[in-house]
């Protein structure tokens, strides 16, 4: 069973959001603070600007800032946080370590928590992965996973060219961001990606993934298309950054097939949506898909930094010290990481986050009924996206609204000014992202959809129009950019 906590009440402070002065004086510690890191970091800060809070105390979905004020935590560090803040069972792992005596710092020597934290993920692994897998420890994270993937199959199969899909996100990495939707100038051939509400061919459902199937089978098999046989092909179950768009699984089936027959390698990126994130323990298991890599962090490491590789044995080409990195060997985060996977398993929590999740879908699609900014409501499991557009602004040609980024920022601000911490993502940043902890309880969900619901009519009336589609400017990408 999910650990139950109380659900804080919103002090009335939390209604208006505080921000400092000239002189940082005015909330204090808090104040300057904001001020001090606004002075000496650096420009690339992104969810500091959209979130100025100073969290000094967490436990499951709440954090208390600095300032006294207190938040549900919505972010869950970008789908990190699987049990939310500091649980008492990661909690225990990390000092049972640090109580023992045992060294802190290993390269990638063999230990007994290294041991422990592979045997429990490999428990967990679909399909035949599990039966022979390779696993190689990588940097800290996420993006450095992707990396090794992305060098890993480039080494098996001597080949250097990728198949990626428009709308994703690998990292920011140049290998990882040159696989990412918003690359230029790279090695890597761009797929559709199947979406039901802006899809690509304009006609979205079981037809329009068909259609962007049929267009990579075009493309691989037409000896005059260009694209010569790949390294590999990398795709999200879930897009997470490009929007929360579930892939059918029909078409996972359709890419593994295709990939398959033409000996490409197929590696899924299941950094945000693992460890029973979208209502299955992996992503992939949704449509049965076992693939050849599978790229893993976040919440492996329990909220700490741990990111690994795990793929079939026949891929396995490395020379020694082909991929390496300093901190590979983290114990800490391999002993929150094996509490962290036990406690998800034993207590099914995949099947919860399942649960829960689509009642919050449910409710958040009654929502939208009230709310015609709300374009649409889409996710998996406790990976929830909702689309606010602008009716308003449609053209003639328009299939759907266009995205609008400034609202979603306003609900995003009011959502903070009512104590709740949420994420935008999207092509435009106009879709508003939930990602809670996996141990999220009913009272706590129903505090979360109160909290959003004000927000959202809050954000609706005091939100100026867009101009005229013709006169509309492309939105600066959103302040609380991606993680891996």
């Amino acid at each position: 069973m999910a650990v139950t906590e109380p659900v804080p009440a919103v002090p009335p402070a939390a209604r208006t959001q505080t921000r400092p002065d000239r002189r940082g004086h005015a909330g204090g510690d808090h104040e300057g603070i904001l001020r001090r890191q606004a002075q000496r970091e650096s420009a690339a800060r992104t969810y500091a600007r959209s979130l100025p809070i100073v969290p000094v105390r967490a436990r499951g979905l709440t954090i208390e800032g600095a300032d006294g004020r207190r938040y549900l935590d919505c972010l869950s560090g970008a789908g990190t946080l699987a049990l939310g803040h500091n649980h008492p069972v990661v909690l225990e792992a990390v000092r049972k370590v640090l109580d023992s005596g045992a060294p802190l710092h290993v390269l990638d020597l063999a230990t007994p928590l290294k041991d422990a934290f592979t045997t429990e993920l490999f428990a967990t692994l679909p399909g035949t992965l599990a039966d022979d897998a390779r696993i190689q420890f990588c940097g800290p994270a996420g993006t450095d996973a992707v990396e090794a993937a992305l060098k890993l199959v480039r080494t098996a199969t001597g080949r250097s060219g990728l198949l990626a899909f428009s709308g994703a996100y690998h990292g920011m990495t140049a290998g990882a961001l040159a696989a990412s939707g918003g690359a230029t100038d790279v090695r890597v051939t761009r797929l559709p990606y199947p979406q039901q509400y802006r899809c690509p061919f304009g006609v979205g459902g079981e037809r329009g993934a068909e259609l962007a199937a049929r267009w990579t089978e075009s493309l691989l098999d037409d000896p005059k298309s260009g694209v010569t046989t790949p390294a590999g092909m990398i795709v999200e179950a879930v897009q997470g950054e490009g929007g929360v768009i579930p892939a059918p699984d029909d078409w996972m089936r359709r890419m593994r097939r295709i990939t398959a027959d033409r000996s490409v390698p197929l590696i899924v990126d299941e950094v945000q949506t693992g460890v029973g994130r979208t209502g299955t323990f992996w992503a992939v298991e949704h449509s049965g898909v076992v693939p050849d890599v599978m790229v893993l962090s976040k919440a492996i490491g329990g909220s700490l930094p741990l990111a690994v590789i795990v793929y079939r044995p026949e891929l396995d080409a490395w020379e020694p010290g082909a991929h390496a990195g300093t901190f590979r060997g983290n114990q800490l985060a391999m002993a929150a990481g094996t509490a962290t996977l036990a406690y998800v398993r034993e207590n099914k929590l995949a099947e919860r986050a399942g649960t829960l999740g689509a009642r919050i879908l449910g409710q958040l699609r009654g929502l939208a009924a009230d709310h015609p900014c709300v374009g649409d409501v889409r996710g998996r499991g406790l990976m929830i996206g909702v689309e606010l557009v602008d009716p308003e602004a449609a053209g003639p040609d328009d299939t759907v609204p266009p995205p609008a980024p400034a609202l979603a920022l306003a609900v995003q601000q009011e959502c903070l000014a009512r104590g709740l911490i949420v994420e935008l993502g999207g092509r435009h940043s106009a879709v508003v992202r939930l990602l809670p902890p996996l141990t999220l309880t009913d009272e706590q969900a129903t505090a979360v959809l109160d909290r959003f619901a004000d927000a959202l009519a809050a954000a609706e009336r005091a939100h100026t129009p867009h101009p005229p589609a013709s006169h509309r400017a492309t939105a600066p990408r959103n302040a609380s950019g991606p993680s891996h």
